[in-house]
């Protein structure tokens, strides 16, 4: 499969070789969804994860309850922090691409 989608990749590169600022754009938008679709796929885990550990903690000892909760909230804040990032670079990448020549 890996060998696939390379030489597709290749083929497109020999394709679109006369414009290659046409190229680089649609390169960049792949993997600004690429990243954006892992990143995404990673922090819905990371934040699943994290909800389960701190409901079994409840569950274990109530009395802390409040406690664990906050810091579920700070968990999820920073795992979501790095999906925002990701979003940024993507539309760094698509708007504003450094890739191309000014």
């Amino acid at each position: 499969m890996k060998k696939v989608f390379l030489l597709t990749f290749a083929l497109a590169t020999f394709a679109l070789a006369n414009d290659v600022e046409a190229m680089i754009k649609s390169y960049s938008v792949l993997g600004a969804v690429v990243g954006l679709g892992i990143a995404a796929c990673g922090g819905a885990v990371g934040m699943g994860y994290t909800a389960a550990a701190t409901i079994s903690g409840i569950a274990r000892n109530p009395g802390v309850g409040g406690k664990l909760t906050g810091m579920m909230f700070i968990a999820l804040a920073l795992i979501e922090a790095q999906v925002i990032y990701t979003l940024v670079l993507a539309i760094i990448a698509l708007f504003a691409n450094p890739f191309l020549g000014a």
